[in-house]
């Protein structure tokens, strides 16, 4: 008999959840009546359902038989106190164009919030169903009014931005990021859609008024972090220095968002500032290894700035380092700089590849050991000692199999390869590393990769590849004079091959760090204009676009530029930030 019973309630639940698909179904198709016919069915049967209740309001109304609504409403409403319906009502009745009655019903739904807080959930439901911001708004005010402890400041924000309300917004974001300040990630994504780069737009000054006046009546780090933040997406990394100085003397316990900063502003190019910032980390930082990454950082940053002339004063930085220090293993990474300081910035490989083989006397680890020898291969090939470049990648490989570090000294074997024209060789490698788990050394490979069989049939003894291989050797070598004139040959003696727009565009990198921008222009727009339709199209528009904005200082024909990636390259890996830079150019407030 129990399993009978079990049976037949297994039936009934079958029979059941097959009705409300076919409910859902017609809804979703818009046949209302059959859906509103089967809801009523299912209404009959479960009655406490809310789901059902809507779903038969929803298909009255879908059907324009909003007196049938009001009725069904009113029949519920006098068994129910549900305050929720009081909205639903006064929607039934805006829908027919009366809205004095619709006001009433709301208010009547609102004024239910004094005999009981909780009912704010329902009704604030109903009321964003139904896109009645306003009066969403109003429910979550008037609560937080009585009830202080309830915090929908999270909820009010969003509805304040959909209002247009920006200042309401931030207050609201900025007062639930004080109360949560766990999810203060979360509250910076969201107010980053209403904020640009330009430091003079409305909203950002209101939300920087905002932070300001807080900070004033309450001292709290958390504003020091929010106007720093601001800052940085202004792009103003002094006036954010001086906001995480600030927040650092109230509370030293980290120097990590100090050291961010500092990495932001040096990859943004803007290197006095974050000079400023590293040497600021350098006098202040107490733990070892952060001091060791300040002074690293900072040679980086002189070793760009500097000219020939000035290498001995870098050159005596570092030996005032290692004197300071020592060499051991935890200045490795600056033992390995210098190295390469010495080979490619001085063009002394001899000195750089005995500086290294001491370092590798020192007590490594296996890890420690490839990351020496892997600058030892690079050296190695800077002086076009392949096989002897080979060698060690190739130790690389066997002693760290799998690793991130073993997948870099394949792709390095491959460019070795591409290099002295061993292409067949190198392309085996790269196949292999399509498939690596460094998304990076994924996508190098595949250049590569593309590269070399795009253009090894073309012509039997790859004259044009081979061509390109040194010039790109002679960029590696930072030989940009020498790679231009040999990219030079290839444009001029292999015009219908299909490496020119490669060429091309491999030529405009260079012009670029030599600054110069009319070349690289005219490099982007050939490609553009001659192979619009060919791989790097999109690439040459989102470097011509950059060209525009940050060097030629014409951000009309940037904007426009990063439009036609917009809308023409969807798929293009410059799309997300192309829409961000064309948004900003555009004077966007909100996302």
């Amino acid at each position: 008999m129990r399993i009978l019973f079990i049976l037949c309630f297994l039936f009934s639940v079958h029979l059941y959840s097959q009705e409300d698909a076919l409910a859902r179904d017609y809804y979703k198709k818009g046949d209302y009546e059959k859906a509103l016919f089967e809801y009523k069915k299912l209404y009959a049967q479960s009655p406490s359902s809310i789901n059902y209740i809507f779903q038969v309001l929803n298909s009255h109304q879908e059907l324009e038989q909003y007196d049938a609504a009001e009725s069904f409403l009113l029949k519920l409403m006098k068994g129910v106190n549900y305050p929720a319906f009081m909205v639903e009502l006064g929607y039934n009745y805006q829908l027919k164009n009366d809205l004095v009655n619709a006001n009433i019903h709301y208010n009547k739904a609102l004024t239910s919030i004094d005999e009981n807080p909780s009912n704010v959930y329902s009704i604030v439901r109903s009321f964003q169903s139904h896109s009645l911001v306003n009066q969403a708004v109003i429910a979550y005010e008037k609560v937080m009014l009585l009830k202080p402890d309830y915090n929908f400041n999270l909820q009010l924000a969003q509805l304040y931005g959909e209002q247009g309300n920006i200042e309401k917004m931030f207050i609201s974001y900025v007062d639930f990021a004080e109360a949560n300040p766990n999810v203060l990630a979360n509250i910076k994504r969201a107010i980053s859609d209403f904020i640009s780069e330009d430091s003079e737009n409305e909203n950002n000054i209101i939300f920087r008024k905002i932070l300001l006046r807080k900070a004033q009546q309450e001292p709290n780090v958390l504003w020091n972090e929010l106007l720093s933040w601001l800052f940085i997406q202004q792009n103003d990394f002094k006036k954010a220095f001086a906001q995480e100085k600030a927040s650092f003397n109230r509370q030293p316990e980290s120097l990590y968002r100090i050291e961010e900063l500092a990495d932001i502003a040096f990859n943004k190019n803007e290197l006095e500032i974050a000079k400023e910032i590293y040497t600021f980390i350098t006098i202040t930082a107490q733990d070892l290894d952060v001091l060791l990454v300040a002074h690293y950082n900072l040679l980086q940053l002189e070793t760009k700035q500097s000219s020939k002339d000035n290498y001995h004063t870098v050159d005596a930085k570092y030996q005032e380092i290692f004197n300071k220090f020592g060499t051991f293993s935890q200045t490795l990474k600056l033992q390995i700089a210098y190295a390469h300081f010495l080979a490619f910035n001085k063009n002394e490989t001899k000195k750089a590849t005995s500086f290294l083989e001491k370092t590798l006397e020192l007590p490594l680890s296996e890890q420690q050991k490839a990351e020496v020898k892997l600058e030892l291969g690079d050296i190695l090939v800077l002086q076009e000692k392949f096989n002897d470049a080979l060698i060690y990648y190739t130790q690389i490989q066997r002693n760290l199999k799998n690793s991130t570090l073993s997948q870099e000294a394949r792709y390095k074997v491959a460019k070795a390869s591409y290099y002295k024209g061993d292409f067949k060789w190198a392309e085996s490698q790269l196949k292999v590393l399509k498939a690596s788990t460094s998304q990076l050394i994924a996508n190098d490979a595949l250049d590569l990769k593309l590269l070399i069989t795009d253009n090894k049939y073309e012509d039997s003894l790859q004259t044009a590849l081979r061509k390109y291989a040194k010039a790109d050797l002679l960029s590696f070598q930072n030989r940009n004079d020498e790679a231009i004139t040999v990219l030079d040959t290839i444009l001029n003696d292999h015009k219908t091959e299909p490496i020119i727009p490669q060429a091309l565009f491999k030529q405009a990198q260079l012009f670029e760090d030599k600054s110069q921008f009319e070349k690289a222009e005219a490099n982007y727009n050939a490609i553009i204009t001659n192979y619009g339709e060919g791989i790097l199209v999109d690439d040459a528009y989102f470097k011509l676009a950059e060209l525009y904005e940050k060097q030629l200082n014409q951000p009309e024909k940037a904007k426009a530029l990063y439009e036609k990636i917009i809308f023409n390259h969807a798929d293009s890996i410059y799309f997300v930030e192309a829409r961000k830079r064309y948004r900003a150019l555009r004077g966007d407030a909100i996302n």
